[in-house]
């Protein structure tokens, strides 16, 4: 077992670059490192530290980004690989559900997650070693320094061991104080002496509650730090997961009651650490606006980005170039993450506003296509869609930002064949944003932040938690909330190309399309499309299934290409059958998809081999993939 020293176990967590709310961080070798244990600058800047884990600061972390665009976006089917077919076999092996125990991404995902926890754990070991000054010393909040630093280090244990779960399973090593005192790696087994599996849900939980029951609720100083009620809030999410079906042990402990009550507190009382009640940000499209998405009320826990910095990727949340677009961003990009044909038509609605709940936009061809013998991609823009569907991602004939009308595949599209017509938006900052960058930029970096978790999860597990506690006809109320909101903004029209195509006019036009807003009885007009939303009706929540199809498809498009769809299906134990549907629409337009096969056994990924062979026997593959 490997030893680490205070001093050793600073040093890991110190960054060389600084662009967020949090403290600006000079390079290690800037510093006296042997001061810095014996000083209270030494925990600030190691706090600073765990906290940068956030971002995927180094070249390989696209492999395991927090957006988690490759499990919950590609591997649930609202997305597609993209780039080049070649390009990154190893990712392809997910989207095409070819997954196998050495699969290179998920072991850069084991070791993320164990980063996560080791840098939690240095924190808690840096505190406890001069705990009687920090205890001594008042915190911002009102709370001594002791109880600010660990209760932060608590959430983010939790927090990095839940990410753990939901994509591993929750038989996975779990390392806590007295784990980590012994110098462990984390050399944890996940069976017990007569060779059972042990689950963690329960220590996750602990480590959670006790964020909850000590962080602070306002941060005068540093807004950008977790508060109580983010913590309420992933704790409300871990009961959520234990109690969904998945199978095996991974789950299905009924824990709905516990999810609502605290779902509850968080609705009455609720705030983020700028003191401001949680709420939906007014508008759909603000929440992906750079300088307005920060502090809208919704964000709970956001990973945050800035404008300012001395390094480019400390304000990218998917690592450098790789989901960008190949050149009509003005930079470089890879390619990879474009919207796939069935997202994009899942966001077509009836008369009424609605999605289509019995899975016919399955049925109907999709909404954009390659003109034949040309590079140019048309969409039919008078198909009434939710007004979601143009801010979440781009279509062509739709403003794209603040850039152009796309209009043909050159410096759009790698590989249309690969990815189809459809580009990812909701990550990618516009022109302007951009151009404010005191830094050389890459294709994806920006100021707005990354939401984790926002206010309308919250709405949505408490509907969630409702119907499976017995009240579906309650839930309704929650979900039109969302629906409610999400009338608020639409895509405009713009005057577009000149009839040659030598330059886009992105100012404002008038237009045949409108938003059809029958939640507030009226029409907008000069849309980019045509849009229209509902509400819907009591009858819908008058059974449970009626409930959970209305709730389980507005997750679907209120959280589209935000990394949490697949985790969705696997939870609620529907990954077969809706990736099978996924898979068969799919295949019609990307050949790639005609020999896949979703296995129902796969709710949650396989833990790498070459942990397994590291660990010696300590660790045992997870029940689903031996």
């Amino acid at each position: 077992m490997k030893k680490y020293s205070i001093l050793s176990m600073l040093i890991a967590l110190l960054i060389s670059t600084s662009c967020s709310d949090f403290l600006d961080i000079p390079p290690v070798g800037a510093v006296d490192e042997a001061a810095l244990v014996a000083n209270k600058n030494g925990i600030e800047m190691g706090l600073s530290g765990m906290y940068s884990l956030l971002y995927a600061v180094n070249f390989a972390d696209f492999a395991a980004p927090l957006s988690n665009y490759q499990y919950g976006d590609v591997m649930g089917g609202q997305a597609n690989k993209g780039s080049a077919a070649a390009d990154q076999s190893t990712f392809s092996q997910l989207e095409q559900y070819v997954i196998t125990i050495d699969n290179g991404y998920l072991s850069s995902k084991w070791n993320s997650v164990y980063n996560g926890v080791f840098r939690a754990n240095t924190m808690l070991s840096l505190a406890e070693n001069i705990k009687d000054e920090l205890s001594a010393t008042p915190g911002e909040s009102g709370l001594d320094r002791y109880t600010e630093v660990t209760a932060q280090a608590y959430f983010m244990r939790a927090f990095w061991h839940f990410e753990g779960v939901k994509v591993f399973g929750s038989a996975i090593p779990y390392v806590g104080t007295e784990e980590f005192a012994l110098g462990v790696n984390p050399l944890v087994s996940n069976i017990d002496a007569s060779g059972n599996y042990i689950y963690i849900w329960d220590k996750v939980v602990a480590d959670a509650k006790k964020a909850y029951e000590t962080l602070p609720e306002v941060w005068p100083t540093n807004a950008g730090y977790v508060n109580k009620w983010a913590a309420a809030s992933l704790l409300a999410k871990i009961y959520v997961y234990w109690s969904s079906p998945y199978n095996g042990k991974n789950g299905n402990a009924d824990h709905w009651s516990d999810a609502k009550t605290i779902l509850e507190n968080i609705i009455a009382n609720g705030k983020d650490a700028k003191g401001q009640k949680y709420k939906l940000s007014d508008e759909y499209a603000t929440l992906y606006q750079a300088g307005e998405s920060d502090w809208t009320g919704e964000s709970i826990f956001d990973i945050q980005h800035a404008i300012s910095g001395t390094q480019t990727n400390t304000n990218v949340v998917n690592g450098s170039s790789h989901i960008g677009m190949t050149g009509k961003l003005g930079v470089g990009g890879w390619g990879f993450y474009q919207p796939s044909y069935e997202m994009v038509n899942s966001y077509i609605v009836n008369d009424k506003g609605l999605p289509l709940l019995d899975g016919s936009y399955r049925n109907q061809e999709p909404l954009s296509h390659l003109v034949a013998g040309k590079t140019e991609i048309v969409t039919d823009l008078d198909v009434y869609t939710d007004p979601r569907i143009d801010i979440s991602l781009g279509r062509y004939g739709t403003p794209y930002l603040d850039y152009e009308v796309p209009y043909t595949i050159d410096g759009w599209i790698r590989e249309y064949a690969n990815g189809g017509p459809y580009l990812n938006k909701k990550q990618i900052p516009s022109k302007a944003d951009r151009g404010s960058l005191s830094v050389a930029t890459s294709a994806t970096s920006s100021a707005k932040n990354f939401h984790l978790i926002r206010y309308a999860d919250v709405l949505l597990w408490y509907a969630e938690a409702l119907i499976e506690t017995g009240n579906p006809q309650e839930a309704g109320k929650y979900i039109n909330q969302v629906r409610t909101r999400a009338a608020n903004s639409y895509v405009k029209a713009v005057k577009g190309w000149d009839e040659d195509h030598s330059s886009c006019d992105m100012s404002p036009a008038t237009s045949e399309y409108v938003l059809d807003d029958l939640v507030n009885g009226k029409k907008d007009v000069d849309a980019a499309a045509n849009y229209r939303i509902g509400l819907y009706p009591d009858s819908q929540f008058a059974s449970k299934d009626g409930a959970l199809n209305a709730l389980r498809f507005e997750r679907h498009i209120e959280l589209a290409l935000e990394g949490h769809r697949w985790f969705d299906l696997v939870r609620w134990g529907i990954a077969k059958d809706e990736l099978t549907g996924f898979i068969t629409y799919e295949k019609q337009y990307l050949g790639k998809y005609e020999p896949c096969v979703y296995n129902e056994k796969w709710v949650t990924l396989p833990i790498p081999n070459s942990q397994i062979i590291t660990m010696e026997g300590l660790l045992v593959q997870s029940e689903n993939w031996k």
